[in-house]
C-alpha cells in the first residue's frame, strides 16, 4: 500500500474515513476549527458534552458527516499534549486503523496533530501514522475465511505545508518499519506447519533478494562441518523431517573497515520441550518460539531498506524441538562450536543451546557488536510481566546504547543484573557447565550461560519471552505476534550510523 501525504484541509480531504487526533483540552484553532465549523459546531458541542475527550485512545466516531469531503469520521484521543510521545502516538494512532480495517475496501485519511510537543516532530508524528497504516491493518487472523482487519484501498496523510517534506519522509521511514513490522508477525503468526526451519530459510532468502542483501543458508551438512554441536543436539529429534538451518543476512551499508553489528535471533520454529516435555496449556503456542529470529530478519531488512550507514549481519538460528527416538536426553554431554562442552539437565532449556553456537559463529565471521533476542525464559516474565523486555549485558556502555534506542522506540526495557555468582550456578560435576541454572534467578542464569560463548564482544541478550506474543487483542494491538523490539533494533543501527 502506498500512503500519500496531502497538505489539502482537513474537511476537504475525500475518504471513507478521516481519522483526526483529538488532545484533552483541544485547541479549537486551525484545522480542527474549520473543520468544526464545516460539521456545523459538531465537535464543540461534543467536547462541550464531555463526550469527546480526547483521553488516550479514547475514539468516537460519526457516521453522518455531511459538509465535509469524508464519508465518516473518527475522533481518537491523544491524551495530554504535555505528555504526548512516540508510544502514545503510536497508540492512539493504532486504535483507529485498528477500528476503520474492520471492514474491507476503506480508504483513510488521517489528519496529523498541528500542535505538537519538544521531542515529538511532525515527522516522527508523520512516521508513526504510517506503521499504523501498515500494521494495524493487517490482523493474525490471515487464514480465516473473514479475516477481521483488512488492507486499506487507500491512505493519505495530512500534513501543512510547513511540515509537508518532513511528513514525506517521516511515511517513507513509517512505511518500511511497519512492513519490516508485519514480516516479523507474519513468520511468526503463521502455524508451525508452514513455517520451519527449511520455509523460513526460504522467506528470508526472498526477503534478502528483495532488498538487495547476501543471504546464506547453512543446511545439516555445514552446521556439521561447523560443529555446532549445541545446536544440532537440539534439532535431533526431527532433524530427518525438519532438517535444522542457520540463516546469515548481511547488509553492509557502512564502509568497509566499519565496525558490524550482529543480531542474532533464536528460531525454535516449534518447541515441544523435548524429553522434557511441555503441557499442552504451555505447548499451544510454541510456534511463537522463533520470535527472536523472526525479528532479526524483520529489522536487518528495515535497516537496508532504510539505507542507514552501518554494517548489519542478522544470524538466525533455526530448529524445531521435538520429540523421537533421536531427541537429544537429559544427561547428554554437548560439545559447542567453541569447545565448550555442556550437560543436559532439562531439554526444554533448548534456546540457549541453539544461540550458543549461533553467538559463537557470529563471533568468529566478525561481530564487533552483539545483539541476541529470545523468547528465552518463562522467568523473565514472572520478574518482569507480559509487557517488558528484559536486558541483559557485559557492557554497560552498551547496554546503555540499546536501552536509550528502546526510549526512542517508545519500547519497554528494563536491565537485570549480571554478578558473577550467577555462573556459579552452571557449575556441573560433568562438564564445562551445564543448560539450567536451578529455580532462582532463571533469566540470569540464562543469560550467563550465553555469555560463555560471545568472546568478552560488547553483547546485549534481549529475552522477550513475555511481550513478543500477546495473548489476547487489545484496541491498540493484535494479539498474537507483536513484532516487539523490530523498533528499537532499527533505532540502534540509527544510532551508529
Amino acid at each position: 500500500m502506498e500512503i500519500q501525504v496531502s497538505t489539502q484541509a482537513w474537511h476537504e480531504a475525500e475518504a471513507d474515513w478521516l481519522v483526526v487526533g483529538v488532545p484533552e483540552s483541544p485547541d479549537l484553532s486551525g484545522g480542527f476549527a474549520a473543520l468544526d465549523a464545516a460539521l456545523g459546531g459538531t465537535l464543540s458541542r461534543l467536547v462541550e458534552a464531555e463526550d469527546l475527550t480526547g483521553k488516550l485512545a479514547e475514539s468516537l466516531s460519526i457516521l453522518d458527516v455531511p459538509g465535509i469531503a469524508a464519508g465518516r469520521l473518527l475522533a481518537v484521543g491523544l491524551g495530554k499534549n504535555d505528555e504526548l510521545n512516540v508510544e502514545r502516538c503510536g497508540k492512539a494512532m493504532m486504535t483507529a486503523v485498528r477500528k476503520v480495517a474492520s471492514k474491507k475496501n476503506r480508504s483513510v485519511v488521517i489528519a496529523l496533530p498541528e500542535s505538537l510537543p519538544d521531542g515529538i516532530s511532525a515527522g516522527d508524528a508523520a512516521a508513526v501514522a504510517a506503521r499504523a497504516l501498515i500494521v494495524g491493518s493487517v490482523g493474525q487472523d490471515s487464514l480465516k475465511a473473514e479475516p477481521g482487519h483488512h488492507p486499506l484501498s487507500a491512505a493519505t496523510v495530512l500534513a501543512s505545508t510547513e511540515s509537508e517534506a518532513d511528513a514525506k519522509a517521516g511515511v517513507g521511514k513509517g512505511a518500511i518499519i511497519g512492513e519490516a513490522m508485519n514480516l516479523t508477525r507474519n513468520l511468526v503468526d503463521l502455524p508451525p506447519e508452514m513455517i520451519y526451519p527449511e520455509s523460513f530459510a526460504q522467506r528470508a532468502s526472498e526477503a534478502a533478494a528483495a532488498a538487495g542483501l547476501t543471504c546464506t543458508v547453512l543446511g545439516q551438512a555445514e552446521l556439521e562441518a561447523e560443529k555446532m554441536g549445541s545446536m544440532l543436539a537440539v534439532s535431533q529429534g526431527s532433524d530427518s523431517e525438519r532438517a535444522p538451518r542457520l540463516v546469515k543476512v548481511e547488509y553492509k551499508g557502512g564502509a568497509d573497515d566499519a565496525p558490524t553489528l550482529a543480531i542474532v535471533g533464536k528460531g525454535v520454529t516449534f518447541d515441544s520441550g523435548g524429553l522434557s516435555l511441555k503441557p499442552s496449556d504451555s505447548m499451544i503456542t510454541m510456534k511463537c518460539d522463533m520470535a527472536g529470529a523472526a525479528t532479526a530478519l524483520g529489522a536487518t531488512i528495515a535497516i537496508a531498506r532504510l539505507g542507514l550507514p552501518v554494517n548489519v549481519t542478522g544470524y538466525m538460528g533455526l530448529v524445531e524441538n521435538m520429540v523421537s527416538g533421536r531427541s537429544y536426553k537429559l544427561g547428554d554431554i554437548l560439545t559447542a562450536r567453541n569447545g565448550v562442552t555442556i550437560e543436559v539437565q532439562n531439554t526444554d532449556a533448548e534456546g540457549r543451546l541453539v544461540l550458543a553456537d549461533v553467538l559463537s559463529y557470529a563471533v568468529d565471521s566478525g561481530a564487533d557488536r552483539i545483539i541476541d533476542l529470545a523468547t528465552l525464559t518463562g522467568a523473565c516474565v514472572v520478574a518482569l510481566g507480559e509487557e517488558v523486555t528484559g536486558v541483559f549485558s557485559n557492557n554497560q556502555d552498551w547496554a546503555d546504547a540499546v536501552l536509550g534506542a528502546a526510549k526512542t522506540a517508545g519500547e519497554d526495557a528494563w536491565q537485570l543484573p549480571m554478578f558473577d555468582h550467577y555462573a556459579d550456578l552452571l557449575k556441573s560435576d560433568v562438564a564445562d557447565c551445564r543448560n539450567i541454572g536451578g529455580r532462582w534467578g532463571g533469566a540470569i542464569t540464562a543469560a550467563k550461560f550465553l555469555e560463555k560463548f560471545v568472546s568478552e564482544k560488547p553483547w546485549v541478550h534481549l529475552d522477550i519471552a513475555g511481550p513478543s506474543f500477546a495473548s489476547s487483542n487489545k484496541s491498540h494491538r493484535e494479539g498474537g505476534s507483536t513484532a516487539c523490539m523490530v523498533r528499537t533494533l532499527i533505532e540502534v543501527a540509527s544510532s551508529l550510523g
